[in-house]
């Protein structure tokens, strides 16, 4: 297992615990790592450092944690938007996963040249870029789906095509000369030595090791254009991306996205999770396509819940006494305050194929809800942020 595919925790048990004591905490380390239970020696350790730049005192330090979800990231770029402008949030890191990364690379890209209005025309600009590029691709809606106003692309012929023909044949089989658009705007849109140099938060980035199952976490210093393409490879569209001689697929898998990064490389216990892949549905799928759209729904949330049900553990425990607070030191655990940003309805009634639309009336449909949300988020819970979850992962969890 190499350091990055390590799983993590909120910190190692108080070596002055009670007997009774030293049970719980190794259930708390083994139920945060993702991938099964955990000791010292698997747990990637990164160092705590103080931020490169303290946050005016007007502003709340908080942890971006950026789903993925292809077209849907464009309610990230709305979200993101609407936070930058009003300038009450410090991002003291980010995790990104697919979607998600791209928006934190490109995020980084031009923060680091301009601080937040530099971030909001970079984030504007690639998106504009998307949906140029995706002029010349055949998923597009058809002329009856515009007149109705309907997002979707399921009556598109190259969609069912498409959909069809990944069923039997790879990415190897009917892309050999592995031709992605991707990495040309990725090359056009992301500064990676920007990235790179732009201290003021830390950047970590999603991808799943085809061989082992596990994810592997990037940090901002080993972010590269394969990275990024790691973290967007979904197995059915483009051939698994090699770094090192490791093939990687879409960091949705095994971290959408990784939270436990955080728990040793932030100082705030705050973190934001941006979401756009819908947890739950009241509807039951019936035909072949929406079963194996839920079926995708529920992979690339289940590491999410994981990582969710975890962190409510080690808050109980907390409560309870049976685990010790971490302070300024290294020793103890994170008492984690969640918070969440979603589009509610609007996304849930967005069918899968909609993660493919690149119209550029669509991606400012999404960005104008992610604004929407990100406002009404604050609105509600500012005052919260630094002081409570206002994410309530109990009754997230305990929904039937």
């Amino acid at each position: 297992m190499s350091e990055g595919e390590r799983p993590g925790r909120t910190g190692p048990a108080d070596a002055g615990a009670a007997d009774g004591v030293r049970p719980a905490a190794e259930a708390a380390a083994s139920a945060l790592a993702v991938n099964g239970p955990a000791g010292p020696e698997a747990v990637r350790e990164i160092p705590l450092v103080p931020r490169a730049v303290q946050a005016a005192p007007a502003t709340k330090p908080v942890n971006l944690a950026l789903q993925g979800g292809g077209a849907h990231g464009a309610f990230t770029w709305g979200v993101l938007d609407h936070l930058l402008e009003d300038g009450r949030i410090g991002i003291e890191g980010i995790s990104g996963t697919s979607a998600g990364a791209l928006n934190a690379a490109v995020l980084a890209t031009g923060f680091a040249k301009g601080g937040n209005e530099g971030a909001r025309e970079a984030l504007a600009h690639y998106w504009r870029a998307v949906s140029r590029d995706g002029r010349a691709s055949p998923l597009q809606r058809t002329l009856l789906d515009r007149l109705l106003g309907n997002w979707s692309l399921n009556s598109n012929p190259a969609y069912l095509t498409f959909d069809v023909m990944s069923r039997f044949l790879s990415p190897y089989d009917l892309n050999p000369l592995n031709i992605n658009p991707l990495m040309d705007i990725i090359a056009q849109h992301v500064d990676f030595d920007a990235v790179r140099s732009c201290s003021q938060f830390r950047l970590f980035v999603s991808a799943t090791n085809v061989h082992t199952g596990k994810v592997r976490v990037f940090s901002r210093a080993e972010l590269t254009p394969q990275a990024l393409m790691a973290s967007c490879c979904l197995p059915f569209m483009f051939q698994a991306v090699e770094i090192d001689g490791v093939p990687y697929w879409d960091g949705g898998y095994m971290g959408n996205p990784a939270l436990f990064p955080f728990y040793d490389a932030a100082r705030t216990d705050d973190i934001l999770l941006v979401q756009i892949n819908p947890i739950i549905r009241r509807e039951t799928p019936r035909t072949a396509r929406e079963i194996q759209n839920r079926l995708d729904e529920i992979t690339f949330n289940a590491s999410l819940l994981a990582q969710l049900r975890a962190a409510e553990f080690v808050t109980r425990l907390l409560k309870h006494g049976s685990l010790h607070h971490r302070g300024e030191g290294v020793e103890g655990y994170r008492d984690l305050r969640l918070h969440r940003i979603d589009g509610a309805e609007k996304l849930v009634a967005l069918d899968a194929s909609t993660k493919m639309n690149a119209e550029w009336e669509f991606l400012t449909y999404l960005r104008d809800i992610g604004r929407e949300a990100a406002k009404r988020f604050l609105d509600e819970h500012y005052e919260r942020i630094g002081v409570c979850s206002t994410l309530d992962i109990r009754d997230e969890l305990g929904r039937q």
